[in-house]
């Protein structure tokens, strides 16, 4: 018997041909009729997007007035107070830096170009480190104004700009205030970092330990269990408000009221050689309320001092710079020693003292 010879079944129609039209005819059907693979989840989001879209674009063509007044209600929320939709404004910072320059000109001359350098390190030295640390900046204007009628009182300026810093950032905490010529050396090191968290033990509350101009050490009625509303540091002059800090609270708005007064001005300016210096000293002396709320820092730690500084105590070396001090505090530099000189050369050292390992130049 041959192997090629087929047999036919029962129900089959027995034709080799019909066999062959049957494949082919399967052979379409899978061709035809293949299954339609999945969409990615990248062409499904897409195509969601894509639909979003045209339904907003068709709506906006459609209700033109209302879209319309959409789009104004949405940016008065972002952009304004008004509550229609929550806003997403950034909180406030902890730490305000006020800093007091004249980007304008010259305070009591045309600034040289050697002025106008230092004014440019210092507001970007500021600007860095504010970023860095997410803190707040505000950069105020210190031409001399004619306060009253009958006076001048540049001396005093840095008061009333505190009050304004307060008003101007109404929800931080803490306000730095910072002269001109400074410069922060440790730009890597937070304030909280640095003393704020530890703020107690950082500071002392008496002047048993150091009292350069021999203030009353003890006055009645001093509770010294109060919190420090207050940060400052002493020299070889005295109270050094060239780097200070101030906590908000009712005690810090009296004490500036108190501090700006007019009356003591009159009363004590031909008198008071550092002016808000001194109106301050004589503040701290006699008043208890005030005393208790004050705490002192070392020199070092947010003022360190050039060699030039304080000539009469050159040889005693906690008011004078030191690598990786916090602050450098060029004061009186403008009096017979070169300020931008000293700018520079802490600028070069404070990049020298940062530079990374595998920078060679």
């Amino acid at each position: 018997m041959s192997t090629n010879q087929r047999f036919s079944l029962p129900y089959s129609k027995g034709k080799l041909d019909d066999l062959n039209d049957v494949e082919s005819h399967s052979e379409e059907y899978n061709n035809t009729y293949k299954p339609i693979k999945h969409q990615s989840i990248i062409s499904r989001i897409r195509s969601y997007i894509n639909q979003i879209i045209s339904r907003t674009t068709n709506f906006a063509l459609t209700y033109k007035k209302i879209s319309l007044l959409l789009v104004t209600l949405i940016c008065l929320s972002l952009f304004t107070s008004t509550p229609f939709i929550p806003h997403f404004a950034p909180t406030s910072p902890k730490v305000v830096i006020i800093l007091a320059a004249n980007e304008g000109g010259g305070v009591l001359k045309w600034k040289s170009p050697q002025e106008w350098s230092v004014e440019r390190s210092s507001i970007a030295n500021k600007k860095q480190y504010a970023k860095l640390h997410g803190y707040g900046i505000t950069i105020k204007d210190m031409t001399i104004k004619k306060r009253y009628s009958h006076e001048w009182r540049e001396s005093w300026v840095k008061v009333d700009i505190m009050k304004q810093a307060m008003r101007e950032f109404p929800d931080s905490e803490w306000f730095w205030w910072l002269d001109l010529h400074t410069y922060i050396m440790e730009p890597q090191i937070s304030l909280e970092q640095h003393f704020l968290n530890n703020l107690e033990n950082a500071t002392y509350r008496t002047l048993d330990g150091f009292n350069p101009l021999n203030l009353p050490t003890t006055i009645p009625y001093v509770d010294y269990s109060q919190p420090i509303d207050m940060v400052i540091t002493q020299d070889c002059g005295g109270f050094n408000l060239g780097s200070f800090l101030m906590r908000r609270s009712s005690w810090s708005e009296l004490l500036l009221d108190i501090w700006w007064d007019p009356a003591m001005y009159e009363q004590m300016h031909m008198q008071w050689e550092h002016n808000e210096q001194d109106a301050l000293e004589t503040l701290y002396s006699t008043n208890a309320w005030i005393r208790e709320r004050v705490g002192f820092l070392p020199l070092r730690l947010i003022n360190a001092f050039p060699p030039g500084a304080c000539n009469d105590q050159a040889d005693d070396p906690q008011y004078f710079f030191k690598n990786h001090d916090f602050v450098i505090n060029m004061a009186g530099c403008e009096w017979g020693r070169d300020c931008w000189g000293e700018m520079e050369h802490y600028k070069a050292l404070s990049k020298n003292l940062h530079k990374s390992w595998w920078h060679f130049w």
